[in-house]
């Protein structure tokens, strides 16, 4: 599990340092600022989130009415930032295992 999850954090990190990718800068601001945002103009609500190993939280917003999408971390020092966004979104159930013996 920790492999994957390094992973991702470097491949986060990439998308925000990655040179000629549309954006001359990633898009940053507040916390507060951006779930406000993403909530007004997208109809965006917090889904999940999890805390990568450099000490950055990625949180993915998503609209159930409009089928939008964005992740975000959030640095350290408080700054959250877009990497990514989309649509389509659909919640996916989970479907779990029974532990131990099935008789």
């Amino acid at each position: 599990m920790e492999k994957p999850l390094f992973a991702l954090s470097l491949g986060l990190a990439g998308l925000l340092i990655a040179p000629g990718t549309g954006h001359t800068q990633p898009q940053c601001a507040a916390h507060q600022t951006v779930a406000d945002q993403l909530a007004t103009q997208f109809g965006e609500a917090k889904r999940s989130m999890g805390l990568a190993s450099n000490a950055t939280v990625m949180e993915l917003y998503a609209s159930s009415d409009t089928g939008t999408w964005t992740m975000t971390i959030t640095l350290p020092d408080g700054m959250t930032c877009l990497v990514a966004a989309g649509d389509n979104f659909e919640t996916v159930p989970v479907q779990l295992r029974a532990k131990g013996d099935p008789a």
